[in-house]
């Protein structure tokens, strides 16, 4: 399955593209590398040329994946409770389990693109059904997801209004510890801002969304009291609990510290290429996360091809591509 050519009817993608200032430089050139405005179109337009090449790919591998896995999580639980898994067979669920709530966030941004199919294809259901399983490790409502990425491409990086801004922090360390702090109860964090910007919305699909979330976390409350309520505290622990908290710490140190540290504004500035230490894969491929705010339906496995193809007319612009 393919993606084909940038979808020109998405309304977010193009008010990205068109907005005021949209052919600003990203960074400011030397006075000898005065560039005027029909130079910047140009080399816009051989940008958004090349970048068209990759919004293609077998997406339907991240939906067999998606199904697979969960699948796989789901058997987990019955197996822990028929006493089956073991010391070593549950450590191995728990590492598995955190693989799953994790790199689940993969396939689930793809689908709120809606790279895997586009809306109006015979196949979106498909679209749809990754998003909604792959965010159920770590209980947040694919809706609740969607609508709230959504808010933080149009406004990255703004501190009143990208749902994100509150993962701000001047280093790594500091970072990992406020993806925990920021789910903790009464604190201004992530957690809180959903919360206000879904209120705000007060839309059918927010509130829509709001319930998805509301019954999966009444599902997931369930399970951990049913299970330790039955002596299986440790095993709904393993499999479901510490994943997801570790998941979601994961989720917030790759896609919204590291790529937008440190919360600049601009085209080319909101998010940046970078060298993660632990490398690519383990960066949940997010290296190259600028080339995901300028064109959304590249999918995630193609960012890095993409970006070297792009790397010459980037670095004209002014971005800094030193990193790889």
């Amino acid at each position: 399955m393919t993606d084909g050519p940038l979808r020109e009817d998405d309304a977010l993608l193009r008010e990205m593209l068109d907005a005021p200032g949209g052919d600003a430089l990203a960074l400011p050139l030397l006075a000898d590398d005065e560039l005027d405005k029909e130079a910047r179109r140009s080399l816009r337009k051989e940008e958004r040329d090349i970048a068209m090449q990759f919004h293609t790919g077998r997406m339907w591998v991240y939906a067999a994946l998606t199904v697979g896995c969960f699948l796989v999580w789901v058997s987990l639980f019955p197996l822990a409770v028929m006493g089956l898994l073991g010391p070593v067979g549950l450590a191995l669920g728990c590492v598995f389990a955190t693989f799953c709530a994790a790199y689940g966030f993969i396939p689930s941004h793809e689908a709120m693109h809606s790279n895997i199919y586009p809306r109006g294809h015979k196949h979106y259901w498909a679209n749809e059904l990754t998003g909604h399983l792959s965010t159920i490790p770590i209980a947040l409502g694919f809706g609740v997801a969607r609508l709230t990425h959504m808010e933080h491409h149009k406004y990255t990086n703004d501190a009143e209004r990208d749902p994100d801004y509150t993962d701000g922090a001047p280093n790594w360390w500091q970072a990992i510890l406020k993806t925990w702090w920021n789910r903790q109860p009464g604190v201004e964090g992530s957690v809180m801002r959903y919360k206000r910007m879904m209120a705000d919305m007060d839309t059918p699909a927010s509130r829509r969304a709001v319930m998805q979330t509301t019954l999966l976390q009444l599902v997931m409350f369930g399970t951990f009291f049913g299970m330790a309520w039955s002596g299986y505290a440790i095993e709904v622990a393993l499999l479901w609990w510490l994943p997801r908290q570790v998941g979601l710490s994961w989720i917030r140190y790759w896609l919204s510290w590291a790529p937008h540290h440190p919360q600049q504004m601009g085209r080319y500035d909101n998010t940046r290429i970078f060298k993660a230490r632990l490398g690519y894969w383990a960066s949940m491929a997010m290296e190259y996360h600028l080339i995901h705010h300028l064109y959304p339906g590249i999918p995630n496995h193609r960012q890095r091809e993409a970006f070297h193809a792009l790397k010459d007319v980037l670095g004209r612009q002014g971005v800094d591509v030193s990193a790889h």
